[in-house]
């Protein structure tokens, strides 16, 4: 089916296509207000959403990135999970010339962020856009992709029928190579602590423990091996008198959970037990996981050279990339004793 033009938008609003042109570019001075409003319905019932790759090829940009996140982001300012992905972002626009724009304003009564209003991507505002948040909307990053909009999404995210460009901590090989490491240290008996999320960040942490555990031919009988999230009593109980000599864990939560529970039962880490985070900073209070870390920064830069270079050459094909996470060594991994 062919996408509505302006003109098509002219013919059932009943007014002139330079009228819709204004009306949709925000400049509605001397438009009266009866126009705008039957402009505005007839955008939203043909679902006309302005084509923003077409007017990156008239070279008409504006030196403009935009930055949308489908949560907000500055609640807990330094604290919020975000921070490094939006220091990286701003630094490398600001070293490649391009100022930013941060969309706040797309939510709706419900809450949610959302691109499109009223029919039209207000993300247009900006020749290209960085997206991020854990509550993607797939449907509107698919919208996006079939309208041509140039942008990158941080983060893995699986939209049938549309390549999402994106850039991706490399979780599969970093949960890998956190098996590696407790394999060369003599663990054989392994656990997992799974949270309840369905997320491609975490499929693919699961994805490189499994085949890693697999490959390496160690043994893995936990309930978060075979699907099921969280740490119930029953199983501390197991744990804290099993064979198991090490535990991977898929957040910083759990392993707190897990510490405390297995304090309660005369255990402690890693003199009974070792534990390795598959999230976490290196640094977090109280203990120094053995962990993971997400190069945040570094990948806010690379969202930006890639935005870019799609905006200075659109005609380029969308790629992914994947960056590699780091492994922090922490006080929480010892030798099996």
């Amino acid at each position: 089916m062919k996408a509505p033009r302006q003109s098509d938008v002219a013919r059932l609003a009943g007014v002139s296509q330079s009228a819709v042109s204004r009306v949709v570019s925000g400049d509605v001075d001397r438009i009266p207000e009866e126009t705008r409003e039957r402009i505005r319905a007839a955008v939203k019932e043909l679902g006309y959403v302005p084509n923003a790759a077409a007017r990156n090829l008239r070279n008409k940009r504006n030196r403009l990135l935009g930055v949308h996140t489908f949560e907000a982001v500055f609640p807990h300012a330094r604290e919020d999970f975000y921070f490094e992905f939006l220091l990286g972002i701003e630094e490398r626009a600001e070293e490649v010339g391009y100022d930013l724009v941060l969309f706040t304003s797309t939510g709706t009564s419900d809450g949610r962020r959302r691109i499109y209003r009223d029919g039209t991507n207000r993300l247009n505002l900006a020749d290209g856009s960085v997206l991020l948040g854990v509550a993607t909307d797939r449907e509107e990053l698919a919208r996006l992709w079939h309208d041509g909009y140039l942008f990158v999404h941080i983060g893995r995210r699986e939209v049938p029928g549309a390549d999402i460009p994106c850039i991706v901590p490399d979780y599969e090989s970093a949960a890998a190579r956190i098996v590696e490491s407790l394999a060369e240290r003599g663990h054989r008996n392994l656990a997992y602590l799974r949270e309840g999320i369905e997320q491609e960040s975490y499929v693919d942490r699961r994805t490189g423990y499994r085949a890693a555990v697999e490959r390496l031919g160690l043994q893995d009988r936990s309930p978060g091996f075979r699907g099921e999230p969280w740490l119930t009593d029953a199983w501390l109980d197991e744990l804290a008198n099993g064979p198991e000599t090490a535990v991977v864990a898929e957040s910083v939560r759990l392993a707190e959970d897990l510490r405390r529970g297995l304090a309660a039962r005369g255990r402690s880490i890693p003199a009974d037990l070792s534990v390795a985070v598959l999230e976490g900073s290196g640094d977090e209070p109280g203990h120094r996981w053995d962990c993971l870390v997400i190069p945040r920064k570094e990948i806010g830069r690379i969202a930006i050279d890639a935005l870019v270079a799609r905006v200075e050459n659109p005609d380029e094909p969308p790629v992914s990339q994947l960056v590699q996470c780091d492994l922090v060594a922490g006080e929480t991994v010892a030798d099996p004793r």
